[in-house]
């Protein structure tokens, strides 16, 4: 059974940081990019950043807006990525979900591609 589980979310003050998990199960993790993406209430879902399948920074892309504050990773070992998300600011309240692409072409925050998905978990961001 595939399965995609993201943790870590919370309830955070302004400027704090949350690393976000994403443990993936049930297919070749090696083999896909991982994204991640936000759904804040009342909005459509957006994409935050990916990772590709290979290695390299030029597999790595982060949307305008988490560029400087988020830092993506993953462990194949683990087959888990992560999101680390510093600077939070309101803005950032969302559900936050990861999902899965075989692709061993970079990545895309574009979600269609997408094949896997998981539930999300809530980030909070107060002022």
């Amino acid at each position: 059974e595939v399965q995609l589980v993201e943790s870590g979310g919370g309830l955070v003050q302004a400027g704090g940081s949350l690393r976000l998990s994403c443990a993936a199960s049930g297919f070749n993790f090696d083999d896909y990019a991982i994204g991640w993406f936000r759904q804040a209430p009342g909005r459509e879902r957006e994409g935050v950043s990916c990772i590709g399948s290979e290695d390299g920074d030029e597999n790595i892309f982060y949307e305008d807006y988490a560029k400087g504050r988020f830092t993506i990773s993953r462990d194949n070992a683990k087959n888990t990525v992560y999101l680390q998300m510093n600077s939070l600011k309101p803005e950032d309240t969302a559900l936050y979900y990861c999902a899965a692409e075989r692709s061993n072409l970079g990545c895309t925050v574009i979600s269609t591609p997408y094949d896997y998905w998981g539930q999300g978990t809530q980030v909070t961001v107060s002022s």
